[in-house]
């Protein structure tokens, strides 16, 4: 399972790509999300393209350690591989202890230079698209609907994550091998 956060998202207008075309700038004010906030914790199993989220006002350790009961809950399994970065709320005495209770819990911690690694990072490019994109919300109500509305669609929709590493060429310069990107 990979985890991480996203956020925070606000309540606000977001533009999407009607709002992009033409020579014009964008016809509608910005709001700033001043009526409220969210963060999203989510999970990942890259295996089925299922998901989970959990939405919270604040990035915190409470929140991070329902996020692992939500997982534990949705995704039964005899053991679990947690895969997360070294966010603060990640590594804190209170995860700590939680994690204690669960022996079959095994936590993956990525380096601090490859964010890429965590396999969620493709799926949170998906999620805000589908929930976000081109829409205005007044209210938190209405954003968390939207949020769990996408998940909903994504599940319905969902397919196993390939990840595609685009071939290597190797260029002669000087008598050195260099491998670049096709």
């Amino acid at each position: 399972m990979c985890i991480d956060e996203m956020g925070p998202l606000a309540v606000k207008t977001y533009p999407g790509a009607e709002w992009q075309q033409g020579p014009c700038r964008a016809t509608f004010e910005p709001d700033y999300g001043r009526r409220g906030k969210l963060w999203v914790h989510g999970a990942f199993e890259p295996a089925t393209g299922l998901g989970t989220i959990l939405l919270s006002p604040s990035r915190d350790s409470a929140s991070h350690i329902q996020l692992i009961e939500q997982v534990v809950q949705r995704f039964p399994s005899d053991r679990w591989l947690l895969i997360e970065d070294n966010l603060s709320i990640h590594t804190s005495r209170e995860t700590m202890l939680a994690l204690a209770a669960w022996p079959e819990i095994r936590v993956q911690f990525l380096p601090k230079y490859a964010p890429w690694l965590n396999l969620i990072e493709p799926w949170w490019k998906q999620l805000p698209s589908l929930a976000l994109k081109g829409r205005r919300f007044a209210t938190v109500d209405q954003l968390t609907d939207s949020l769990y509305a996408a998940l909903d669609y994504w599940h319905r929709h969902r397919h196993p994550y390939h990840w595609k590493k685009k071939p290597q060429k190797q260029l002669r310069v000087g008598g050195f091998g260099i491998s670049i990107a096709a």
